[in-house]
């Protein structure tokens, strides 16, 4: 069993840059692959980063926040991270953190079942 606790969210003018970060508790983090998804309102929920298990050597992204948003994670403090810059009001949304025991890697890690989900923080970009 994982618990995953989103928290960084907030108010930002366009441009702007927040941090996102996730703590984990429970057994074998370093075991979990993690992924970052987004809900803005009458939306449905979409994939935008993941980070591999154990090192986290290896990250995906989705397009749209690819050069802006980075992706990254501390087995030690078992927290993962989401540095979000250059922010557009398109990225406003619901931020929720995940974690999957299904091995994943690149655009597999947007499309395959995660199990655990935390439960959101708000980021509302101002134009």
């Amino acid at each position: 069993q994982v618990q995953l606790v989103e928290s960084g969210g907030g108010l930002v003018q366009a441009g702007g840059s927040l941090r996102l970060s996730c703590a984990a508790s429970g057994r074998s983090f370093s075991s979990y692959s993690m992924g970052w998804f987004r809900q803005a309102p009458g939306k449905e929920r979409e994939f935008v980063a993941a980070v591999s298990r154990w090192s986290g050597s290896v990250t995906y992204y989705t397009d749209s926040v690819k050069g802006r948003f980075t992706i990254s994670r501390d087995s030690a403090e078992n927290t993962v991270y989401l540095q979000m810059n250059s922010l557009k009001p398109g990225d406003t949304a619901v931020y929720y953190c995940a974690a999957t025991s299904s091995y994943c890697s690149g655009y597999g890690c947007s499309t395959v079942n995660y199990d655990y989900w935390g439960q959101g923080t708000q980021v509302t970009v101002s134009s």
